[in-house]
């Protein structure tokens, strides 16, 4: 017999509570397959050393995207949205896992300031909830759109006999458009440039500092 139980607002919040904990301090496990297949991974020290550094941001905006969908999931009054946001979030804790699982492989380590990058994405994703589910939306697919973009870069930057980082990127950038798309879908409304701008400016301090710590 299907259960009647109505959520509250309380055990949202200690759902959420569990999820930080989880993102921050547990070894997520994947539900897809790693996509990184290719067993012709010889690198050179230095190139392993600067995979592994990408990787890392890969990782660090991984953990962003958890705050951020946890946060507004939790700040939706929209049972749909919130679903969405939180069906979105089980994708991007595969990518979560995936990126630790490389950064192992390529004997890397995963960022020195996950507990801050988190914090300070769920602040702004609670922000951007609180603002109404439309500008919710538009944040979030503003910023789908960004990590696109950095993933195009990293598939520039990683060596190219890096197949198995690049495997694992491809797939990251498949899902993140599809999340775009969606949230475009949802009804996001366009964020202003002004608000593009500072978006982009945050992330390229990110992903500067995660690059090396």
């Amino acid at each position: 017999m299907p259960s009647t139980r109505t959520y509250t607002r309380t055990d949202y919040l200690l759902t959420g509570i569990s999820k930080i904990l989880d993102t921050l301090f547990a070894a997520p496990a994947a539900e897809r397959p790693y996509p990184g297949t290719s067993t012709s991974d010889r690198l050179g020290a230095r190139e392993m050393e600067h995979s592994a550094a990408y990787m890392r941001v890969n990782h660090v905006g991984e953990v962003c995207a958890q705050a951020l969908y946890q946060s507004q999931a939790l700040t939706t009054r929209d049972p749909a949205i919130r679903k969405r946001m939180n069906d979105a979030a089980k994708e991007e804790r595969d990518h979560l896992a995936w990126c630790e699982q490389r950064l192992k492989e390529l004997n890397g380590r995963k960022s020195l300031l996950n507990p801050l990058w988190y914090g300070s994405s769920f602040a702004i994703g609670a922000v951007a909830g609180l603002a109404g589910d439309r500008w919710s939306l538009g944040f979030l697919a503003e910023t789908e759109k960004q990590v696109i973009q950095h993933l195009e870069t990293h598939l520039c930057q990683l060596p190219e006999k890096d197949i198995r980082s690049r495997e694992v990127v491809i797939q990251m950038q498949i899902d993140e458009s599809r999340h775009a798309r969606q949230a475009v879908e949802s009804g996001a409304t366009d964020l202003p440039q002004p608000v593009r701008k500072v978006m982009k400016c945050l992330a390229r301090v990110m992903t500067t500092v995660a690059y090396r710590l």
